[in-house]
């Protein structure tokens, strides 16, 4: 689990020439992500990475639908539309729809809606259905081959698109009114239930299912499965995409490196299954295997389920970064004299640490609910593996440069709070970053252990808090870690500055966030719920810092390292103490009073100042293009790399699997 995400967190350097930043969309920017050491790879892995890419293409669609029970249906018209008719206004919402799998923003959860009518969109889908649009049913959406059939689409899904009081958020974790928190998320994993109905019921699929209410009352998992090809297991919901998957894995095994083979048999067993236990057991081994060309592909996040239980459709795949490579490995090497030096009580300390794999990699492609904002990544989730066999940690180092090359230094000098805090983070800011997140991926989601009575985890204890908790845990074990002389020992950080510029950091982003979070007044993502609860706790608990108003503007301003540390220290404490017993009343006590609500007049300020930078609140990748250049006999001779920097243009590619027209 456990990302690490550099939106609105870091401060960066500002490269010469800005490559990276290809299109914009209102507060949204378009960023090419490169891939310079793929030439570098041998034949094999190259065809390797193509097959693997495509398998992470096919399961792209799932991700949509569990948003939203109308996102498929949204992403076939607007498709159509985007393909056949001539909208510019629709073309750039069909980008924003694209970069959030969705109409609602992949970091707030809350909906977005057109700059464009409902008579706009209508005109436009009859002149794409005249010009030959919507043919088939891709994505198992309804046909539509008369006007007749596009009116009543287009009548279903008006509230989807127009209206702002329909499925306004994916998640909601802190609902008003009278709804409870699966009621009011708008995500596809439940279908009729609440949590009433959950009292005595336990998932037997909890990751890879979606929960219906039928109308005798009972309740039915709708496994997500291909099925198996002897007919003994019946394909399940996302057969589509899952047997488009298992094919092209299938066809990436004849070139994997060392050990990945048996990697990829496993999960095309799970995906054919969809058994936790084949799950668990792709896992074992997914974790055991360090490869040059590696992947991710399954359910995984349970961030956008409210009940923090179901797994959402992702997928990366990348290319070891060997010029980083080493702060990674040499993080990993050292993770059990991390451990030992924890804040926490000696119960709750791994004793024989298994160094988890860990690696720099540069990306491929992205797909599902995985983005360029990811910096850093940890996996598996499963305590059961993580406990035995421990954990693999990404750096993900085209996304961090190109979120560099975007940025500047517009928001620093805007938002620091004095003029110490720009010149260290200036001089120190990147390499705070790559530190922040090898320590959060690595010492952070590895480290910890819990009562032994809860062997898989005490996820299902904390719920829809658990997340946040494990993300602050992360982050204050890359804060309490950065001050060890060891990393300095180690050639990991350069100067004790380099700290100064990661707390200053974690201080600024209690308020730049909020401009992320355009309305309303309360915070649903759990990064961002994670930020707010380590700042705001800080400042009662310790008095570190303080909100100061100046010419107008607010900010915050850290004016003691050493109180902040013990801060970070105590949090970081009862953090690990909570995960480890299960204390879901204290995580729901601290997380409700630090973490959810915000002064919205704040925000409002916040936003104000962000525009006049004229930078980008949120990012979406658009990827390398591989394709098969030489196929003889059937089989490819050769793979050609391509930086496309037209989001529209691969989006219909991707969509073009699926027979999208």
């Amino acid at each position: 689990m456990r990302r690490c995400w550099i939106v609105l967190s870091f401060c960066v350097a500002a490269l010469a020439q800005n490559r990276a930043l290809v299109d914009r969309v209102g507060t949204t920017g378009f960023l090419q992500l490169e891939a310079p050491s793929f030439p570098k790879l041998s034949q094999n892995q190259q065809i390797l990475a193509y097959w693997l890419s495509q398998a992470a293409i096919a399961i792209d669609p799932i991700i949509y639908d569990q948003n939203s029970r109308f996102a498929l249906r949204q992403k076939r018209l607007l498709e159509g539309i985007v393909e056949h008719a001539d909208s510019p206004k629709i073309t750039e919402f069909a980008k924003l729809f694209w970069a959030n799998r969705g109409n609602h923003n992949d970091q707030t959860a809350q909906k977005f809606l057109p700059e464009f009518t409902f008579e706009d969109l209508s005109a436009a889908a009859k002149q794409a259905l005249q010009k030959g649009a919507f043919k088939g049913s891709p994505y198992g959406t309804p046909q539509i081959n008369t006007e007749a059939d596009l009116e009543r689409e287009l009548s279903e899904l008006r509230p989807s698109f127009f209206d702002p009081a329909f499925e306004p958020t994916i998640t909601a974790k802190s609902p008003r009114g009278n709804l409870d928190i699966l009621q009011a998320s708008a995500n596809n994993f439940y279908s009729g239930v609440n949590l009433a109905d959950l009292k005595s019921f336990h998932d037997i699929h909890p990751l890879n299912s979606r929960l219906v209410k039928e109308k005798n009352g009972n309740l039915v998992e709708e496994v997500y499965r291909a099925g198996t090809p002897d007919g003994k297991v019946p394909p399940g919901r996302y057969a589509l995409f899952l047997k488009s998957a298992i094919g092209f894995v299938a066809k990436a095994k004849e070139y994997a490196e060392p050990g990945q083979a048996a990697v990829i048999d496993a999960l095309i067993r799970f995906y054919e299954t969809g058994d936790p236990a084949d799950w668990v057991r792709f896992g074992i081994s997914w974790v055991q295997n360090n490869p040059t060309v590696d992947f991710a592909n399954g359910f995984i996040e349970v961030y956008r389920d409210a009940r923090a239980a179901k797994g959402t459709s992702q997928a990366f795949v990348t290319i070891t970064d060997q010029k980083m490579n080493h702060l990674m490995t040499t993080l990993a090497a050292n993770a059990q004299y991390f451990e030992d030096r924890a804040p926490w009580l000696p119960q709750y300390k791994k004793q024989g640490v298994r160094p988890p794999l860990a690696k720099a990699v540069e990306t491929i492609v992205e797909t599902g609910d995985f983005h360029v904002n990811t910096i850093g990544d940890n996996l598996p989730n499963e305590n059961e593996i993580r406990e035995k066999y421990g954990t693999k940690s990404f750096l993900f180092t085209g996304s961090t440069r190109a979120i560099e090359q975007a940025r500047g230094f517009g928001e620093l000098e805007e938002f620091a709070a004095s003029p110490e805090e720009i010149a260290i983070c200036r001089k120190y800011g990147r390499e705070a970053n790559d530190v922040t997140t090898g320590l959060h991926e690595i010492i952070g989601h590895g480290s910890g252990r819990l009562n032994a009575k809860f062997p898989n985890g005490t996820e299902a204890i904390l719920k829809e808090y658990y997340s946040t908790l494990e993300e602050a845990r992360a982050d204050l074990m890359a804060l309490w870690n950065v001050n060890d002389p060891r990393l300095r020992e180690l050639g990991l950080v350069s100067h004790p500055d380099v700290a100064k510029a990661m707390y200053y950091n974690r201080v600024r982003v209690g308020i730049t966030q909020l401009t992320g979070i355009p309305h309303g007044d309360t915070i649903e993502e759990d990064h961002q719920r994670n930020r707010a609860l380590i700042v705001n706790y800080i400042m009662d608990k310790t008095g570190a810092i303080r909100k100061i108003e100046r010419n107008g503007k607010t900010y915050l301003l850290l004016t003691d390292f050493d109180k902040m540390h013990q801060g970070v220290g105590m949090l970081l404490s009862e953090l690990m103490r909570i995960k480890a017993e299960g204390d879901y009343p204290a995580i729901k006590a601290l997380i409700d009073k630090y973490a959810v609500h915000f002064d919205p007049a704040l925000r409002d300020q916040v936003v104000a100042r962000y525009r006049k930078l004229n930078i980008p609140a949120y990012w979406a990748g658009i990827y390398a293009d591989l394709k098969a250049a030489r196929v003889v006999n059937g089989k490819i001779g050769a793979i050609e790399i391509s930086y496309p920097r037209d989001f529209v243009k691969q989006q219909l590619g991707y969509a073009a699997m699926y027979g999208v027209k």
